[in-house]
């Protein structure tokens, strides 16, 4: 596995990370323990050593997964996780206060199993707390050598720009995929300007660009699609001309669509690292393999001439939570 330096940090990641979410929460029942360890060590087994979680995430279980998967390990591996919402839930609203980051930060240590976070990220921005402070926290607890450095996910230019002048952002997390672009508009050519690296969170559009998932397709209880906009049964009717395409331009390259999904990311800056998610070690291998694909720039215009003709229908959060982003 390549590796990659988020930004100008200094922060070296393998260049295809891990994002554990979903082992725990976020697309219905969780896995068991035995197999979510299982997954994390495989891909650690295959060179990945960037690995991103959050208290929200069950909450709080999937950075106990993640502890206990890393712990023999934990001095060759770059963990991710994030503060940000009342108790670890998403839904009881933001809240950034400093005395939070620091009770957060020392919890999410107990649980990992760790004495410092690498990569410690506000999960989305407080607007009930000037973001100076929050990177100011962040700041003294790099100093006490709690956290190693400081991320921000899904902030606005504004936002980044003024924590940054503060506590240097080492990474910026947002979504970012083919059916995704909005980042390219400000926030890439910012991070560049800044040096901040950037991790795609669903860089395979919440598994719909892998061509798995039909307007046929039905999701559990507790996944998240359910009730995202752009996953309604007439918009993934829509999309999946996007993906027809894909999938044509993937055989072409004896490649898989998720492949040249994440190989499209890789293509874009060096400084990218997509941290896809699964459940599944077949998927897990699938995506590693993405590392080896080098898109020519003819590649690279066929794929940006479907991406024009298929642009992808529906919001991609729900109104109810769709206010938390880009500030």
């Amino acid at each position: 596995m390549q590796k990659r330096e988020l930004g100008k940090s200094g922060l070296e990641v393998s260049a295809i990370g891990l994002g554990c979410m979903g082992l725990s929460y976020g697309y219905g029942p969780p896995v068991s323990e035995a197999d979510g360890i299982a997954l994390i060590r495989a891909a650690f087994d295959k060179g990945v050593t960037f690995f991103d979680t959050a208290e929200a995430y069950g909450p709080y279980a999937n950075e106990e997964l993640l502890g206990r998967a890393l712990a023999d390990v934990r001095d060759s591996v770059v963990i991710a996780t994030k503060f940000g919402f009342v108790g670890g839930k998403p839904m009881e609203g933001l809240d950034s206060r400093p005395e939070t980051i620091r009770a957060v930060t020392e919890a999410s240590l107990k649980r990992l199993g760790t004495d410092h976070i690498d990569l410690l990220y506000q999960h989305r921005v407080d607007p009930a707390v000037p973001v100076e402070d929050v990177a100011g926290t962040v700041r003294d607890l790099i100093a006490e050598g709690k956290v190693r450095h400081f991320g921000m996910s899904e902030a606005g230019v504004d936002s980044l720009r003024r924590a940054h002048t503060v506590q240097p952002v080492a990474a910026l997390q947002s979504e970012y995929s083919m059916w995704w672009r909005e980042p390219e508009a400000e926030i890439l050519p910012l991070c560049e300007e800044l040096g901040i690296g950037f991790v795609p969170f669903s860089p395979l559009g919440k598994g719909f660009l892998t061509g798995a998932i039909t307007a046929d397709t039905t999701f559990g209880e507790g996944d998240f699609r359910n009730v995202v906009p752009r996953f309604e049964e007439e918009n993934r009717k829509a999309n999946e001309a996007l993906v027809a395409r894909l999938k044509t331009i993937a055989l072409d390259r004896g490649a898989t669509p998720a492949q040249i999904a994440i190989a499209w990311l890789l293509a874009q800056k060096p400084w990218i690292v997509p941290i896809p998610g699964t459940t599944k070690l077949h998927r897990l291998n699938e995506n590693l393999e993405a590392a080896q694909i080098e898109l020519s720039a003819a590649d690279l215009t066929v794929i940006g001439e479907a991406l024009v003709a298929f642009p992808a229908q529906g919001a991609r959060y729900p109104a109810s939570i769709a206010g938390r982003v880009g500030r």
